[in-house]
């Protein structure tokens, strides 16, 4: 239940305290006193979107703040809980701040929350019912949507778009394999062929660098053998080789020793050169023994690169990617699959579909018999709303197929007289049966509503008379099972509440603001005497106010 509401700087609202208390409340006052806009605070508090122009002119931001008894909420608190919402015990407090740049940011319970929290939130609380309703409920999708939430079928509707989805997307894909089945064939035959070219080929891209070098080394064998031998000479075998030239320096220094010991860092080096040479010289010979200068090895070696060059050129791919070129085959054959892969699918495809008509099946059950039910409550309502003999039915239409909503469509049917056809609610010309139709509808989901708080914005327009005392009795009525605000035009409305509140608006040093007071029962009277009698109010009017509301009580 609503326990308090704040409202600063919104609209032409400077600051508003309002504390409620259970049962029917009515909202009067002037055409454009501002009636709508605690509707439009609350719908702020509770995750609506909002905009710039809702920040009083010359203020900096607005600020909604909401305090809800949640104690018979369990479920709420449950979520809070889950959120890391959570605050006092069967306490929700629910804050928004908008500034004049257009940004906003909400809470929960003193937490930073998103507007989605505070609408999943919301949607628990408060059920507001505008005042133009009814023209949503001409739209079939609105009409669906009533029926299952006046059933609790909402959760069941989910699992039948899902199970129907589910379905969709095997059933598609079933489809377009087996109505491009030759073309499917022909392209698992090319790619099969082209993966078995390139696991034949057996080609890791470190092989190329390898294949290079070893072409390199064997293109050019002769000419590196000359030149190990070229090496071999100079350094050895030749008459005049650096090793006996160097061999020779060297005896001649270590008999020079004997005299001047200063050659010893020179002869120290020469034998150090002495060695790094005879080691070249072994190096060089072994190099002639290791390298391979077999034609028969270079061809094979032209070949495999002829092959492979051949590939890259045919895939289009550089060398060192066409292991990449063969996992996108591997692939696509498997997304193509085989034979056995479309008859599994179609297998998948019968089951999913199974699962869609067990719980489609489920579903229509269980709005047959929430039409009939919904049906005789609307029926009921109308007789009382000055539409004796009228009848309201929820017609289900099967469809063959079904669809992502079901197996059937809801169409609500009205007969406005007795003795007249059924007929369509979005064919009902007369707008004063229109609003009747729609209230009634709203009075009986209302009844099935599980949220504490329900607010009604003047959703009595376009009647009057004995039918407004009436409205007025269903809404008192009401207020015994929830917490229902009616913002309203109509005396015979107003006088039926358990409370009364005064929206008005002044000029307060230039500047005009909405106020909203609560009405003490004097008070009511020339409220009420003011909605029956216009600009001048008699004795006779309140007179008659002050019966209306003694009647009522």
């Amino acid at each position: 239940m609503l326990k308090f509401l704040g409202i600063r700087d919104f609209v032409i609202v400077a600051s508003l305290e309002l504390d409620f208390s259970a049962g029917f409340t009515a909202l009067t006052g002037e055409t454009g006193a501002g009636k709508s806009i605690l509707i439009d605070a609350l719908s702020l508090a509770l995750g609506e979107r909002g905009d710039a122009s809702m920040v009083r002119s010359g203020c900096e931001r607005a600020e909604i703040s909401a305090e809800f008894d949640t104690g018979a909420l369990p479920q709420l608190e449950a979520w809070l809980r889950e959120q890391e919402l959570e605050g006092d015990d069967g306490v929700c407090l629910m804050r928004r701040v908008l500034d004049a740049g257009g940004r906003s940011r909400g809470f929960i319970n003193g937490r930073s929350a998103t507007l989605q929290q505070m609408r999943e939130a919301g949607e628990q609380l408060l059920d507001i019912h505008g005042q133009h309703a009814h023209q949503s409920l001409l739209r079939q999708d609105a009409q669906r949507d009533l029926l299952d939430s006046h059933a609790g079928l909402q959760a069941e509707a989910e699992r039948v778009a899902g199970s129907f989805k589910a379905w969709q997307v095997l059933h598609r894909r079933r489809m377009q394999l087996e109505q491009n089945a030759e073309a499917v064939a022909a392209e698992r035959e090319l790619l099969a062929f082209q993966r078995r070219e390139l696991e034949t080929l057996n080609f890791v891209p470190a092989e190329w660098e390898s294949l290079q070098a070893d072409h390199a080394r064997l293109s050019h064998a002769a000419s590196l053998l000359e030149t190990a031998q070229f090496g071999v000479e100079v350094l050895s075998e030749a008459d005049t080789a650096c090793l006996a030239q160097l061999n020779a320096l060297t005896v001649r220094l270590q008999a020079g020793l004997e005299f001047d010991s200063g050659l010893q860092d020179t002869l120290t080096m020469l034998v150090s050169a002495q060695n790094e040479l005879q080691e070249a010289v072994y190096a060089l010979r072994h190099y002639q023994q290791k390298l391979d200068a077999d034609p028969q090895r270079l061809r094979e070696q032209e070949r495999r690169m002829a092959d492979v060059v051949e590939a890259s050129r045919k895939y289009r791919a550089a060398p060192e990617h066409l292991p990449q070129v063969l996992e996108g085959f591997v692939t696509r054959l498997d997304e193509l699959g085989g034979s056995a892969d479309l008859e599994e699918l179609a297998r998948q495809d019968e089951v999913a579909r199974a699962d869609y008509l067990s719980d489609a099946k489920k579903l229509s059950a269980a709005r047959a018999k929430a039409a009939q039910k919904l049906s005789e409550e609307i029926s009921v309502a109308m007789q009382t709303l000055a539409m004796q003999g009228g009848q309201f039915a929820v017609q289900l239409t099967p469809l063959t197929d079904g669809n992502v909503h079901g197996m059937e469509t809801v169409e609500f049917q009205v007969a406005a007289n007795q003795g007249s056809p059924l007929r369509s609610l979005a064919k009902v010309a007369s707008g004063g049966e229109l609003s009747r139709i729609s209230l009634a509808i709203q009075v009986a989901a209302s009844r099935a509503a599980t949220v504490p708080t329900l607010i009604f914005d003047e959703v009595d327009s376009g009647i009057g008379g004995g039918v407004a005392e009436i409205v007025g009795a269903l809404l008192k009525q009401l207020g015994k099972r929830h917490q229902v605000m009616c913002v309203t035009h109509l005396p015979q409305v107003a006088a039926q509440a358990d409370a009364q509140w005064q929206v008005s608006k002044a000029a307060q040093d230039g500047t005009t603001l909405s106020t909203i007071k609560a009405l003490a029962n004097d008070e009511r009277i020339e409220e009420i005497a003011r909605m029956l009698g216009g600009v001048t109010i008699t004795a006779t009017t309140r007179k008659h106010a002050a019966e209306m509301l003694g009647v009522a009580a």
